[in-house]
């Protein structure tokens, strides 16, 4: 572990002086706090962090960084699942655990105005009983805005609502010298370019948002929630196909297979037998009218799938239980395993059980469980590898496993990540999706963002990558001739 030594004594010093010094931690056994995000595969303590208080205090301190050429890393609750967060040994990590308010709401005009650190289920808490957020990952108790915005996270909901980039309108961001600039608002289309697109789901790597608007919608006026129950993926699946064929467009349609049944329902027990193969749960929001039309031609296409039996919520109490199976899956896996190596890539939903087969295949030929449970509607994965960390290699062959996934995946004409963004833990497949053409594109809009590659450097990009880079033969780069900067 790197110290505290690595970074200059005097800008410790200074971030002492901006933010209080009981908010600049040095001390190596605090720090072991923020080693890792979500994916415990990666560790990395910081030699610094620091906490600001408000978002004066973050300009200050990227300031302070961008003046002494020290890179860093931003963190909110840490729960991402790619190693965005992971902290770089030689720069400092801001934590903004403090950003935690909200700061207006405006349901006249539907939308909340709110601090990066505040839990994407406090936005929905603070818009009920009238309206509701959205974007709703199974983490959303604990995960932030400021995180769900730099990994463009999406959820049970994001079949038929969509991801976070449609839901925020405006952002406050510190640039990585320091400086504030504004992009959107509360209007939906600002003229101009989509600078806020471009934000959304960089993985911090542009800068930090220190002040997030985001769009909330009214609260439909009924739900019905049903789960079938399947002796085989591939028949839940079907029905997949099957209602997206008819037109339903369901709040929320996912599928668990049976280890992931077997882990919640030993968390839960809410009620899933263990005799199936797979749940499919659904659930219609709308009128009532339309929900109960649509709920008699899901039953139907659940018939035709094979459905073995039905369960239908009978009320809220129900309805709750079900969903609290789903959202407990990550944490129920210590049931099956003490570690699990979890992805979340994406296929077109025609080639679910093709995909299903494949890390079935893979499953056996490494000797590993892989738990699959999926936001079945947009096709995102999300397999759980489990292995045993104490026990020799299984890291490292869970960690291959798990990449020969997104690389079926991805041939099957997916993607290497739905919601939980590249980080560090899926840079290198970036190239199996990108041309060189387009990662060179990609890192032309970061670089005149952050042309000292000060923001969460070694993310997202699949090589070290400099500013100045062009295609072609290779050139020594002006940073490399000063000696500040070197290839790998």
């Amino acid at each position: 572990m790197r110290d505290a030594d690595v970074i200059d004594a005097a800008l410790i010093t200074k971030l002492r002086k901006i933010c209080g010094r009981e908010h600049v931690l040095t001390d190596k056994h605090q720090l072991r706090t923020y080693e890792s995000d979500g994916l415990r595969q990666f560790r990395s303590p910081p030699p610094v962090a620091v906490l600001p208080g408000s978002a004066d205090e973050v300009r200050e301190i990227v300031e302070a960084c961008y003046e002494a050429k020290i890179p860093w890393v931003a963190r909110g609750a840490g729960t991402g699942l790619s190693g965005g967060a992971l902290p770089i040994e030689d720069g400092i990590l801001i934590v903004l655990t403090r950003l935690n308010r909200i700061l207006e709401v405006d349901l006249d005009n539907e939308r909340v105005v709110v601090e990066p650190c505040v839990t994407n289920a406090a936005v929905s808490e603070a818009v009920a009983p009238t309206h509701f957020y959205p974007p709703d990952p199974s983490s959303q108790v604990v995960s932030t805005i400021g995180g769900n915005v730099a990994e463009n996270s999406g959820g049970l909901h994001c079949f038929k609502y969509g991801f976070t980039t449609n839901y925020v309108t405006g952002l406050d961001i510190v640039l990585s010298d320091g400086e504030v600039v504004t992009v959107g608002g509360k209007e939906l289309d600002r003229p101009g370019y989509d600078l806020v697109g471009a934000f959304v789901g960089s993985e911090g790597t542009l800068g930090i948002a220190t002040k997030i608007t985001l769009r909330v919608i009214p609260l439909a006026e009924y739900h019905r929630t049903m789960v079938g129950y399947f002796d085989t993926t591939d028949q839940a699946g079907e029905a997949v196909t099957g209602i997206v064929a008819a037109g339903i467009i369901p709040a929320s349609i996912e599928i668990m297979d049976q280890l992931t049944i077997e882990a919640t329902e030993n968390w839960t027990h809410a009620g899933y037998p263990l005799d199936v193969g797979a749940a499919l749960i659904v659930e219609l929001d709308g009128p009532e009218a339309e929900c109960e039309a649509r709920f008699d031609d899901v039953v139907e296409i659940y018939e035709r799938a094979g459905v073995t039996s039905i369960r239908v919520a009978q009320d809220e109490e129900e309805r709750t239980l079900i969903w609290k199976a789903r959202k407990s899956a990550f944490g129920a896996m210590g049931y099956l395993s003490p570690y699990y190596y979890v992805q979340d890539s994406v296929i077109p939903r025609t080639r679910l059980g093709e995909i299903l087969r494949r890390i079935q295949q893979l499953s056996k030929e490494f000797g590993f469980k892989v738990a699959n449970v999926f936001h079945a509607g947009d096709g995102n994965l999300h397999p759980l590898v489990c292995y045993n960390a104490k026990n020799p290699g299984e890291a490292e062959s869970a960690e291959e496993l798990s990449g020969l996934i997104v690389t079926a995946c991805v041939e099957a004409g997916g993607s290497i990540t739905g919601e939980h963004g590249v980080g560090v833990d899926k840079k290198s497949h970036m190239s199996e999706m990108f041309s060189e053409q387009d990662l060179a594109t990609f890192q032309r809009l970061r670089c005149a963002f952050d042309p000292d590659q000060l923001a969460n450097p070694g993310k997202v990009m699949p090589t070290p990558r400099l500013c100045g880079e062009v295609p072609g033969p290779y050139r020594t780069h002006p940073l490399e001739q000063a000696g500040v900067a070197e290839r790998f």
